[in-house]
């Protein structure tokens, strides 16, 4: 058996203000550094012994993984990192707050921006300056594979050259993996182990820092998926993210 683990980082200061965060560097919450370092300890006690590690360029992710290895013991495992395992691209939305933005556009329109698989919210201009061709770490990155705006399809193709060329083929010689990514990134690659078609993966809402295991046979055939942890407790954290996109209580819809 083998087996790749993919995790979602912890609690992030844009999670906690419910803001489209998409690629902004933000930082994790000393919430978020606690349930990274939780998910080490639960990883641990399971009994995984990671041969290598993958994660995004964002602070997020990278510090869940630091945290992740640390509690494990397994500093020491090679990593590496990839602007294709960042999270999808929010466009003019980031740094909105989500719940402001559906009493604006409604609820239905922000879960489209947010879930469905074809549409894109609108593009950051050229002039931003959150454009990331502006950013140093993405400098080596022709400007033409990097985002203004992703919808889910986009996202995905983005990622998936990576998962099959570098990620999946590593399982090969490895026995397990860890993948430390993003909501919007782990769907993607999840759409396409599981093959949820693109009408339901509106659906499908990853908590945060909550290992999600996934278990091959020796030809790499996926044989089951599980999250690992108490099954209401995943259930409440998955409630949580799908009511992000509404509005508050009592606000306009």
């Amino acid at each position: 058996m083998k087996r790749i683990v993919l995790l979602r980082h912890g609690e992030s200061t844009w999670n906690k203000e419910n803001r489209f965060t998409g690629w902004t560097d933000v930082d994790l919450t000393e919430k978020g550094i606690a349930d990274a370092n939780q998910a080490g300890k639960l990883l641990k006690e399971k009994g995984f012994h990671f041969d290598k590690a993958y994660t995004s360029f964002l602070k997020r992710a990278v510090k869940t993984l630091n945290c992740v290895l640390d509690k494990m013991d397994q500093d020491w495992i090679p990593v590496e990192k990839s602007w294709r395992l960042n999270e999808k691209h929010y466009g003019a939305l980031q740094g909105l707050n989500k719940s402001e933005t559906a009493s604006k556009y409604g609820e239905e329109q922000v879960l489209i921006w947010r879930r469905s698989f074809n549409v894109a919210p609108d593009a950051l201009p050229e002039d931003d300056p959150r454009n990331p061709t502006t950013d140093a770490r993405y400098k080596e990155v022709p400007d033409k594979d990097l985002p203004r705006t992703e919808s889910l399809k986009e996202t995905i193709d983005r990622i998936l050259p990576y998962w099959k060329c570098i990620i999946f083929p590593n399982l090969t010689t490895a026995n397990e993996l860890l993948v430390v990514a993003h909501g919007n990134s782990l769907r993607g690659i999840i759409k396409y182990l599981r093959h949820i078609p693109e009408d339901e993966i509106v659906g499908l809402n990853l908590p945060t820092a909550v290992p999600y295991v996934f278990e091959f046979d020796d030809n790499l055939n996926l044989k089951k998926d599980y999250f690992l942890g108490d099954p209401e407790e995943i259930k409440k954290q998955m409630e949580a993210v799908a009511n992000q996109g509404k509005t508050e209580p009592g606000g306009e819809k």
